[in-house]
């Protein structure tokens, strides 16, 4: 290399990006998106502290310490505990869910107008879901219910956009007609169904983590520790993806293996979110756009720092619904308030006309 070019603007300064070594372990550390991501999460830990001195009966936070360090009163402790902190927690695992999600369908299909509740994914969850509730089955197996219904809905669009090749354009026509399919099913369910399990199932659409327990906290938990570092693990694997097929292959890449594993992630992702809150819309759209025009191109950083602006965006529209109105509001009529002039801007912004 030669010494103008070590001396040219672009080589002037030093990359924010480390590399770190781990015995055979070898990656990259973005100093920048390590540094949004600790703002970001340390934001996150304010609000949620605050959201659990908020309600009926406020509590300072000295009483919310106690509490959660095991030293508060009886009526704290209940309060905290039993009432606030399941809520809160649920909300802080949504988010990320539903923005992780939509990161990595955005990636997939090279298009920032994607994403689950665009597409017909978390409508195909919500019609095996409302199927669940409406006929009176165990709801502990809700979950995995609404999974098969996002896989079912995410391998129908696919197989219907496919001709020779994955047209963008064509699977967000095909996905937005795919959802007004599975909604049509949904809203037949509910109005077939007995009329307290309309009202379930109307409630559960609504988007909301009231009543949340601690059961729904140990589900998302746990689809987290699984779903995140798998993730993050095809992340490189998505970027190499977003460069088209030809260049994938060429550098010996299963294509459609790849594209079946973020598919069952985010689905996965997507649907578990749906099945404890409801379809809680526009996260999956509005947040990975955010984070990549903060932190850049996608990447496992930058997925996890999606994932932190999701949970941010939940907690606090839970928070507005509560708080901040002369009514209480679900969670998901706040988010869609928010996310409908964002895609309305996006569309502005890319031009595009239906």
């Amino acid at each position: 290399m030669s010494s103008r070019l070590l001396a040219s603007p672009e080589f002037g300064k030093r990359p924010p990006v480390r590399f770190v070594q781990l015995g055979r372990l070898a990656f990259r550390v973005n100093i920048r998106v390590l540094l949004l991501i600790g703002i970001s999460a340390l934001a996150l830990v304010a609000l949620a502290a605050w959201a659990l001195t908020l309600g009926s009966f406020r509590l300072p936070l000295a009483d919310v310490l106690g509490a959660l360090t095991g030293s508060g009163t009886d009526d704290a402790n209940f309060i905290v505990l039993d009432l606030r902190l399941p809520r809160v927690l649920v909300a802080l695992m949504i988010g990320p869910m539903l923005a992780m999600s939509g990161a990595i369908f955005q990636g997939l299909v090279r298009n920032p107008l994607v994403s689950p509740d665009i597409i017909g994914i978390n409508a195909g969850a919500a019609l095996f879901a409302v199927f669940w509730i409406v006929t009176g089955r165990s709801l502990q197996w809700l979950p995995i219910v609404a999974f098969i219904g996002a896989v079912v809905a995410a391998m129908s669009i696919y197989i219907l956009s496919w001709q020779g090749n994955i047209s963008a354009a064509r699977l967000i026509l095909v996905g937005i007609g795919m959802n007004a399919v599975f909604s049509a099913g949904t809203s037949l369910l509910i109005i077939r169904a007995d009329i307290n399990d309309a009202s379930r199932a109307v409630l559960w659409q609504a988007g909301s983590v009231y009543a949340s327990t601690w059961s729904d906290v140990r589900v998302l938990l746990t689809t987290l520790i699984i779903l995140v570092p798998s993730g993050i693990g095809l992340m490189w694997a998505l970027r190499v993806v977003q460069l088209g097929d030809m260049t994938a292959r060429s550098v010996g890449m299963p294509l459609e293996r790849t594209r079946l594993a973020l598919i069952l992630v985010g689905c996965g992702f997507s649907a578990v979110a749906v099945s404890i809150a409801g379809p809680i819309g526009f996260v999956a759209l509005m947040i990975p756009h955010l984070a990549r025009m903060i932190a850049g191109p996608i990447g496992g950083g930058v997925l996890v720092f999606a994932g932190i602006l999701g949970a941010l965006l939940v907690l606090g529209s839970d928070m507005i619904g509560q708080h901040a109105l002369p009514v209480t509001l679900p969670v998901g009529v706040i988010t869609a308030a928010l996310g409908a002039p964002y895609f309305l801007f996006l569309l502005y912004r890319m031009n595009t006309q239906l």
